[in-house]
């Protein structure tokens, strides 16, 4: 099937496929009855310290992407990559993340990381 990006803020929840959260804090003024979500997946976030970092700005974006792949190699975060890639060949698969900028965000580099795989 096929791996989609969308903004938590912006996706209406009937739009369909296994919905995902894959920020490390739950989004502001989003209910968890509103976000309709199948799981909410912090382990393949960011860590802490690189979120800080990059602070999304977008002069940081080639660092922050180079750092957090080299965060997904992790052991544990291949395993629930592979589980995420095994969902998306059976059924749509959507993304949810909270950042404001749509094109520099830590969901872009995971959606490039899955689709690679």
């Amino acid at each position: 099937m096929s791996i989609v990006l969308k903004r938590i803020y912006d996706e209406p929840p009937q739009l369909g496929g296994h919905r995902i959260l894959i920020d490390r804090v739950w989004p502001r003024g989003i209910s968890k009855e509103d976000a309709n979500l199948d799981e909410w997946i912090k382990e393949i976030t960011p860590s802490p310290q690189l979120r800080k970092w990059f602070n999304h700005e977008q002069e940081k974006f080639e660092g922050f992407k180079k750092a957090y792949k080299e965060e997904l190699n992790q052991y544990a975060k291949q395993k629930k990559l592979q589980e995420l890639k095994e969902t998306s060949v059976n059924e749509r698969l959507v993304l949810l993340y909270g950042a404001k900028d749509k094109q520099y965000n830590h969901a872009v580099v995971l959606k490039v990381v899955l689709d690679e795989m």
